[in-house]
């Protein structure tokens, strides 16, 4: 398949970039998929949640295997 040049530049897709492919009520929609390196410190602002929730995972971890 061949994406046009006109949505190729203006997203920035280059030969071999993840799209993915999602049906919305009828419409095919491609969602370009950024490199792992473009998401690199995306998740600053939500640290503190982020840390939380790995606390908590850990925390119920322990405890589902100490039953």
């Amino acid at each position: 398949m061949n994406v046009p040049a006109s949505i190729r530049r203006k997203y920035g897709l280059k030969e071999g970039s993840k799209i993915v492919f999602v049906d919305v009520e009828g419409e095919i929609r491609l969602i370009p998929v950024p490199p792992i390196s473009e998401l690199f410190g995306i998740d600053k602002e939500h640290r503190a949640e982020l840390l939380e929730g790995l606390r908590e995972l850990e925390h119920e971890h322990r405890r589902e295997s100490k039953e």
